[in-house]
């Protein structure tokens, strides 16, 4: 997918909660919904937009409310008027636990209220669990705005993220390096997103190379592993074993290594299946980047080979788990078979 169009997919949510904010500026009404998607963007697009909502407005104070803990009363005297504020702005997290009467409220205040300037503004967010789906249908049936988060459950929609992020700070990244970052802390939107801050803070390169991003990561035993195994997979024995000891030296286990060695293999014997038509790009369930890259290391490489290395590794991975003799030599002894595409006499 192009630079650009990875854009229009990760901004579209950005988007539309610029379009919803102006929509309750101008009081149409004065609820929000977000809804759904990965929790650590949905909890950040909803302080985003509550933040939007209290700056120009000095004299708005802000009430956090739990939809756990959190009753009709309550809520009717967050939206009421008090002696520090004639308005508030309102976030309710945790909608999917609303009881009904608190939804009641809700329904009922954003109906009272729509169009007059003066109503406090209710940001609610909302985990998109089957409760929670229950919230978002009886919002949108009162005409109350909806913004659904993305889920970014696919490598690919992280990278996009990745290069969003980016670009949001007048930035860009290799795609070696974005990829890297999606590999190692992909599972924690949270963590990628502060990592890259921080590159984007501590250094001027643009494009952001792959080995800025492994200054910052390499203490990672995820980014050991797949720095072993790129070596290993590419032909170079040597280094590869000696970038293996020196994680060793550094306190990284073999057995953390082995997983981003399997993987490598995993997504070679994909492409060779897809190549020879055994399965679909669909069934192999393999990311564009991956998918090439594994196409790129093919050539030399036979199913008996890839089957060689798989079994090779898998006997590390036991030394590795039982306390063998010596993991690290039978880690070593796969990582030599892979440099030599599984090659047996």
């Amino acid at each position: 997918m192009g630079f650009t169009a990875s854009l229009e997919t990760m901004n579209t949510t950005l988007v539309q909660t610029c379009a919803d904010i102006e929509h309750m500026t101008a009081a149409a009404t004065p609820c929000l919904l977000i809804y759904g998607g990965d929790e650590y963007l949905n909890d950040q697009i909803t302080r985003d937009t509550v933040y939007e909502q209290l700056a120009g407005y000095p004299e708005r104070e802000l009430v956090r409310l739990d939809a756990q803990t959190t009753d009709q009363y309550a809520f009717e005297e967050a939206v009421s008027p008090s002696l520090l504020s004639t308005t508030s702005v309102v976030w309710i997290s945790h909608m999917e636990h609303a009881d009904t009467k608190l939804l009641d409220a809700i329904v009922a205040y954003a109906d009272g209220m729509n169009h007059d300037p003066q109503a406090s503004p209710v940001i609610m967010n909302c985990a998109g669990n089957p409760k929670g789906h229950s919230v978002e249908t009886l919002m949108r049936r009162h005409n109350i705005p909806v913004n659904t988060v993305p889920k970014l459950d696919k490598a690919k929609d992280k990278l996009n993220y990745v290069y969003g992020e980016f670009d949001k700070r007048h930035r860009r990244i290799e795609p070696q390096a974005a990829q890297q970052l999606v590999s190692v802390l992909g599972d924690s939107v949270g963590e990628l997103t502060g990592m890259i801050k921080q590159l984007c803070f501590d250094f001027d390169d643009d494009p952001l190379t792959i080995n800025r991003v492994n200054q910052y990561l390499i203490g990672n035993p995820k980014v050991s592993g797949f720095n072993v195994a790129d070596l290993a997979m590419s032909g170079k024995t040597a280094q590869a074993v000696i970038a293996l000891r020196s994680a060793v030296e550094q306190g990284v286990e073999p057995i953390a290594m082995i997983g981003a060695l399997a993987l490598q293999l995993r997504n070679l014997a994909k492409a060779a299946a897809i190549r020879q038509g055994d399965i679909s790009k669909h069934d192999a369930n393999i990311n564009e980047w991956a998918l090439r890259t594994a196409n790129n290391r093919l050539a030399g490489w036979t199913s008996q080979g890839i089957s060689n290395c798989i079994q090779r590794l898998a006997w590390a991975d036991e030394q590795s788990k039982t306390s063998g003799s010596d993991p690290l030599f039978a880690l070593e002894d796969a990582i030599e078979l892979i440099s030599i595409k599984g090659i047996t006499q």
